[in-house]
């Protein structure tokens, strides 16, 4: 059975031995910020926050960052990462934040690694203010890869509780947990790069997103939803 210190022992291995290698660069980070339309000195909280990547790009659009992670491997890595931000080792099903604390939240890649998705719902919705906008990034189980590498050969990464859901099945769950969907986009990860292999900048690049690519949105990799908190 996989429990929180099963997931906490891979994470901690993981970034011991392959630190920020096993994230996307740094660059990748600032459109979750852009989508999340946020303003210098509101907060984030960033959740699942690793070693600090998306605190980093939060900072430097002069919001006042937070994060927490179960992996104190990565917590203790984010002074360097991220200087001026601020995380906390804790669950992310208990928050370690007060009632209506924060303007954003975020949750990149990795909801869907949690082992009670709907507790850490309920708790992003209650850590978040009135009106808040949250940026959560999760992986879809339709796609042909998840199907023929997680399903059909069972390769799945049981330790580090890898999972995925359709996109009726998150759209569902975060509707029915309180939670207003503005947009849902696919990863921009691909777009990113693609636009990075035609010579094109980060920096111009930064803000621009990516509505669709020629697959349907249902058979994207990940998705991005982009919503608010229900009155």
């Amino acid at each position: 059975m996989v429990t929180q210190e099963t997931v906490r022992h891979w994470f901690d291995e993981v970034y011991a031995t392959r630190g920020l290698e096993y994230l996307r660069p740094p660059e990748a980070y600032p459109i979750f910020v852009h989508l999340l339309g946020a303003k210098p000195g509101q907060m984030l909280l960033d959740i699942a926050c690793g070693p600090g990547l998306l605190l980093r790009a939060a900072s430097r659009f002069g919001l006042r960052a937070f994060g927490v992670d179960l992996s104190s491997v990565a917590v203790k890595m984010m002074p360097k990462v991220a200087p001026g931000a601020r995380a906390l080792v804790g669950n992310a099903e208990a928050l370690p934040y007060a009632d209506n604390s924060f303007d954003c939240v975020t949750c990149i890649g990795s909801l869907e690694r949690m082992i009670h998705r709907e507790a850490v719902l309920r708790e992003m919705h209650r850590v978040a203010r009135p009106g808040a906008r949250f940026c959560l990034m999760v992986r879809n189980s339709r796609t042909l890869k998840w199907k023929l590498h997680a399903e059909l050969l069972g390769r799945r990464n049981v330790r580090g509780h890898q999972d995925a859901a359709g996109l009726e099945q998150w759209s569902e769950l975060f509707d029915g947990l309180g939670f207003d969907v503005d947009r849902v986009l696919p990863d921009q990860w691909f777009a990113q790069r693609f636009r990075r292999a035609l010579g094109m900048s980060w920096e111009k690049q930064e803000g621009r997103v990516a509505s669709s690519y020629l697959l349907p949105l249902r058979y994207a990799n990940e998705f991005i939803f982009v919503m608010r908190k229900r009155a």
